[in-house]
């Protein structure tokens, strides 16, 4: 798989960093990784005036002290053929690091997602959102090489085809299983039809298990187990993420838009709070290349 060529990981130097490089390290077969731009941006690199009389002789300024730092712990886990650059930037670490991944036209930004660890993750969150790549967020307790069941949600739309492609090609490298789920709901307006509450969620799962059959036949796809869950008071996000931990599920691969209507249950939105929510199993935000570039391009001119 070449779809990821060049990867940017973003360092917060606390220990996350060590579980980011290790694991990216042991994704680069899987994803096809020839270059990884390791950035650690800093809201300002300037040692305080008082420090800097007391401690004249300190061996580096402080963007080259952290580079090198950094340098040590990729040495030891990156392979050899694996191109890399390491950046220590001054400024919004948001701003910054979409710059970056513009600039460097970058295919998947890798970003922690914290469980015990100090910190609350929201760079991470506003980062997936508006992001102008894909985005793989990894948990401190992921083991890579043991992903072997993959949990795509689906709504039948040209994002969850154009997922499902991309995870059949990963699957085909972890040699994981694939199963699907999908989110339906009964219409606010059911009992206009003189039918129940439960009769009509029985002809929406049914209606679901049909639009599946279609989208299948329609995009050649191979038949895979779908989970067909009906959506009633909580957000569509807590049903995944119920999924993903019932099914014992080793990764998370979702489209970050979806079609429209009431069957709409990938939009950002739900990738948004599935990462909030989420900080058990690695997540993979499968975006078209550029589709937020117009926000981003007036971000970088504010």
């Amino acid at each position: 798989m070449k779809q990821f060529r060049k990867v940017l990981v973003g360092l917060d130097l606390t220990e996350m960093d060590n579980t980011l490089i290790e694991k990216t390290a042991k994704m680069v077969a899987v994803l096809g990784i020839d270059k990884i731009y390791f950035v650690h941006v800093e809201k300002d690199l300037t040692l305080p005036e008082d420090v800097a009389k007391a401690y004249p002789d300190l061996l580096a300024p402080v963007d080259e002290a952290i580079k090198n730092n950094i340098a040590v712990k990729v040495k030891a886990s990156i392979p050899e053929d694996v191109e890399v650059d390491i950046s220590v930037k001054e400024g919004n670490p948001m701003e910054t690091i979409l710059r970056w991944a513009k600039i460097k036209n970058i295919d998947l930004l890798i970003m922690g997602r914290k469980t015990e660890l100090d910190g609350y993750g929201t760079l991470a969150k506003n980062l997936a959102q508006k992001s102008p790549c894909s985005v793989l967020f990894l948990t401190e307790n992921v083991q890579i090489k043991e992903i072997e069941n993959i949990l795509v949600p689906v709504d039948f739309s040209e994002h969850s085809y154009l997922t499902l492609q991309f995870v059949e090609r990963l699957s085909s490298e972890l040699h994981a299983k694939i199963t699907c789920i999908h989110i339906y709901e009964v219409p606010k307006g059911y009992y206009k039809t003189g039918k129940s509450y439960h009769e009509f969620a029985q002809i929406m799962e049914k209606n679901a298990h049909k639009e599946y059959k279609t989208f299948i036949q329609h995009h050649k796809l191979q038949h895979y187990d779908c989970h067909f869950v009906l959506k009633e008071d909580d957000p569509a996000a807590n049903y995944i993420m119920a999924a993903a931990k019932n099914l014992q599920k080793d990764m998370i691969v979702m489209g970050s838009r979806g079609r429209t209507g009431s069957a709409a249950y990938l939009l950002g939105s739900v990738a948004e709070k599935l990462i909030q929510i989420n900080n058990e199993t690695p997540m993979l935000i499968l975006k078209k290349k550029g589709e937020n570039m117009t926000f981003l391009e007036a971000l970088l001119k504010i």
